[in-house]
């Protein structure tokens, strides 16, 4: 089993690699051409594998595309927000700031409730559990 594992593991190397270049975007291949990558990961599958990964693969970033010119503005006819409204952030919002403001205040007076419900408990198990209270104990005396 031992001796099989180098093997098994250079045949992985070699399958990612001829995969992974074979998909790889031509324009974002780095250093060689792609089909001269595809050659050296098949010719020399150890060296080549790791070459590849190395020095050829493609980057994790996202192809060179052109932005759009500043003048244009979102909303405008052929434009990809056309129809749309522009998402706002938390802090832009008034309708988003006023129900936070209602939901804190509804919260405040739950709690308040909740407070009050737990006062009005406490006293009346006090009561209930005060010794100083007349109960079967004091008839006894």
């Amino acid at each position: 089993m031992i001796r099989i594992l180098p093997v098994a593991l250079e045949l992985i190397l070699l399958v990612f690699c001829l995969v992974d270049a074979i998909l790889a975007d031509e324009a974002r291949v780095r250093n060689l051409p792609k089909w001269a990558w595809i050659l050296l990961v098949v010719i020399l599958p150890l060296a080549g594998g790791i070459a590849w990964l190395i020095a050829g693969r493609p980057t994790g970033r996202a192809p060179n595309r052109p932005v759009p010119p500043p003048s244009r503005t979102a909303g405008q006819p052929g434009d990809e927000w056309s129809g749309r409204r522009r998402p706002k952030g938390p802090d832009d919002d008034p309708e988003f700031l006023a129900r936070l403001a209602h939901d804190g205040d509804a919260h405040e007076r739950m709690l308040r409730r909740w407070e009050e419900d737990l006062r009005r408990r406490e006293e009346e198990k006090r009561a209930t559990d005060d010794p100083g209270a007349s109960g079967p104990g004091d008839d006894a005396r």
